[in-house]
């Protein structure tokens, strides 16, 4: 691990998306709330918060942080031709510490991701998880970063 006993403690925050693209009518299941295994996205946003908090224990030589908060959002897109849809997760995750909150953040977008297509399967197994990316990172020594395009932002 780096060792980060000299850092400054700070506010640090960390916002990560990701994608998971799937059949219209898996989708229209999420949204009726009727999958067999239940919420559908209330579980997501559960296993991205456990996921969030349990990074260190994923991720080799990541340091556990404590965590202040963590959120879970989901933007639900419908393809305007009937044929695919895809629920796009954002992460926000928070500390005070001497250590960035991204992994953290990444991890629980994977993790929350991988919860739909688990809790889906059965319909559709063609599932595609994709586009899992850092939106936007502060504080600490290397400052502020933002995803350069917005077209990241969007599941395609």
């Amino acid at each position: 691990m780096v060792d980060v006993g000299a850092k400054a403690e700070t506010q640090r925050i960390a916002r990560a998306a990701g994608t998971i693209r799937m059949q219209a009518a898996t989708l229209a299941v999420i949204k009726a709330g009727d999958a067999k295994k239940g919420d559908v996205l209330g579980i997501a946003r559960i296993a991205a918060i456990q996921a969030a908090k349990r990074t260190a224990d994923l991720i080799p030589l990541c340091h556990p942080v404590p965590l202040t908060r963590v959120a879970a959002e989901f933007t639900i897109k419908e393809d305007d031709q009937g044929g695919a849809g895809a629920v796009t997760c954002e992460v926000t995750a928070q500390t005070v510490g001497r250590t960035g909150v991204e992994m953290e953040a990444l991890t629980a977008v994977a993790a929350a991701l991988l919860t739909i297509y688990d809790m889906m399967k059965a319909i559709d197994r063609g599932m595609v998880l994709g586009d899992i990316r850092l939106l936007e990172k502060q504080g600490g020594k290397s400052g502020h970063y933002r995803t350069a395009s917005a077209d990241f932002l969007e599941p395609t």
